[in-house]
């Protein structure tokens, strides 16, 4: 009978604890994704205006929040994929927004079938804060149909899916490695 190498062995087991690691790294991130699903969930049901953010922080605690923007022009206006209050597919036309304080903003003015961009020139905005941040038009603007409202439940949470992933890694690691050894001890 062979003796179990060391180094291969070694090499292995450190293999499968790090794919352990970010099983459980995975699970940690389960918890903390459905608590800021929960948070957007509560911001969206609340209707609550908050001020525009000014901070990376800040974005993340506004996220779904209703909101105004002060647009004093308009850099112009591209067209996105996007889909309508229906849950039709078309296009959302989205204006880059100079706003009073000289920052540049994206506007989801609405949406529409026709690719060509409607004039936009400013003014006020109100609506829903999507992440990019950009804001989305409630009331749409420019004459175009409403957007679809940015909803947190389109923000996927498969962090479950990753664990049982990184865990059946390890195991058919071990599983590999066990008849890899077996085959070297009995000598083939």
């Amino acid at each position: 009978m062979k003796r179990i190498p060391i180094l291969p062995t070694l090499i292995v087991l450190i293999a499968v604890g790090v794919m352990l690691r970010l099983g459980f790294w995975q699970l940690e991130r389960l918890g903390e994704k459905a608590a800021m699903l929960a948070r957007y969930e509560a911001a969206q049901a609340s209707g609550a205006d908050v001020r525009w953010p000014d901070s990376p922080a800040g974005v993340e605690r506004a996220l779904y929040h209703r909101s105004r923007i002060d647009c004093r022009a308009a850099k112009g206006v591209t067209t996105l994929s996007g889909r309508n209050a229906k849950g039709e597919a078309g296009l959302a036309h989205v204006a880059t927004c100079i706003d009073s304080e000289g920052g540049e903003r994206q506007i989801v003015l609405g949406w529409s079938r026709d690719p060509s961009s409607p004039v936009w020139t400013g003014g006020v905005v109100t609506g829903w804060i999507a992440p990019g941040p950009r804001l989305v038009a409630d009331p749409p603007l420019a004459g175009l149909e409403a957007n679809a409202k940015p909803d947190p439940k389109d923000i996927p949470n498969n962090h479950l899916a990753y664990a049982v992933q990184w865990f059946l890694f390890a195991g058919v690691a071990l599983v590999i490695y066990a008849i890899a050894l077996r085959g070297r001890t009995r000598g083939g």
